[in-house]
This record gives structure tokens, sequence and C-alpha cells, in this order.
């Protein structure tokens, strides 16, 4: 049974029948973690940032993957809105960088830029998808708990590289690309259940 990072990097030996992998199996389930981040859009990843805001500049969180909404929050929700970093400069310029209430944000050297630039502190709320906490430093997660063959399969489809068996490649990436895609749809599932609306699943082709 995998339940936890040990179990798993044993279970991953024993898929490849190898004794003499013990030193590279954890690389092999850090690519698969990153993997996932790109691959997998689970509701368990979604998660909440509250900050006060009095600069045009907001930092993003280190586990941040995507941003699913930002809005200012207190005396009337308003959502601040994506666009280009051009488009930025651009209101800048003709706004003569006019200060307000925040109304866009682009990505601006690891950050947020929003405008105008605020004219004083703001509660903004940020929803958006977190990193799978990696299991090097939590021993086990979320997804090792309800999902541990993707982390097999995953793991095992980033060693056929290193073991230069080109033959593999196809049979794990098969298993792991049908576990996402079930993994994806039971999410999907879950937060649609009961609403009448429509379920869009993500794919991996």
């Amino acid at each position: 049974m995998i339940t936890n990072y040990t179990n798993l990097q044993t279970a991953i030996s024993q898929f490849l029948n190898r004794d003499d992998l013990n030193a590279i199996v954890p690389t092999f389930i850090q690519l698969a973690e990153a993997q996932f981040n790109r691959d997998i859009r689970h509701w368990k990843m979604e998660k909440r940032a509250v900050a006060q805001l009095d600069s045009e500049y907001y930092g993003i969180p280190s586990d941040w993957v995507e941003t699913i909404q930002l809005h200012i929050i207190g005396g009337g929700t308003t959502p601040i809105d994506l666009t280009s970093r051009q488009s930025i400069a651009d209101r800048r310029a003709k706004a003569l960088d006019a200060v307000g209430r925040p109304q866009y944000y682009c990505h601006a050297d690891g950050q947020f830029e929003l405008f105008p630039t605020p004219d004083d502190e703001y509660d903004i709320e940020l929803l958006y998808i977190a990193k799978i906490p990696a299991l090097a430093a939590n021993t086990t997660n979320w997804l090792l708990d309800m999902a541990p063959d993707v982390y097999l399969y995953g793991s095992l489809l980033h060693s056929a590289p290193y073991l230069q068996e080109d033959g593999r490649v196809a049979v794990w990436a098969q298993l792991y690309s049908a576990a996402v895609t079930m993994l994806n749809e039971a999410s999907e599932k879950a937060r649609y259940s009961g609403s009448g609306l429509t379920m869009k699943v993500r794919g991996l082709g």
C-alpha cells in the first residue's frame, strides 16, 4: 500500500525491479510533481490569500500556479481584471499614473502590478491554484492519499529516460494520462454536482 513518501519510493523500485536506484528515485518523484502542477486542476489545489495593499505591486504567493480570481473585499467586493503589461503601461501614460481603486492587474517581475495605483489601503483577496505540496518536505499530501496511482505512474514515466527504457515511456504515459484524467473528472463532478452546469474537463491531449 502506498501511503507516504517512503513506501512510494519502495513501490517505484519494485515496479522497476531494481534495488540500486535509491539515490535517484526522489528525483523521479520531484520531476513527476512538477508535471502534476501543469496537468492537474483539482479543487483541492484552490487556496485563498488575503493581504492589505497600499502600493501598485502585490507579491505572488510562493506556491502560486495560476490565478482564479483577484478582487478587493470590504466596502463592496470589486473584481480586479487581468490585462497585459502593455495595457497597464498605456493606461498609466494616458492617466498620468493616476491613483484610485485598483481595477486591473498584470504579471510583472514575479508580482502583480495593479492599476490605478491604490490611493488608500485596500484588502485584496486572491483565489488561486496552489502547487501540490512536495513529498520531500511533507511525507504525504492530499494527492498521494487520493490518487497514489498518479504518483506512481508519473514517477515511473520520468524513470524511463534515465533508465534508457524508451519502450516503457508509452506504457507509463498511458497509465499516467488515464489516472490524471479520472482525477480531474472526479474534481469537476464534485464541483458541479447538483448545479445543472455543464462540466468542462481538463485533458492532457
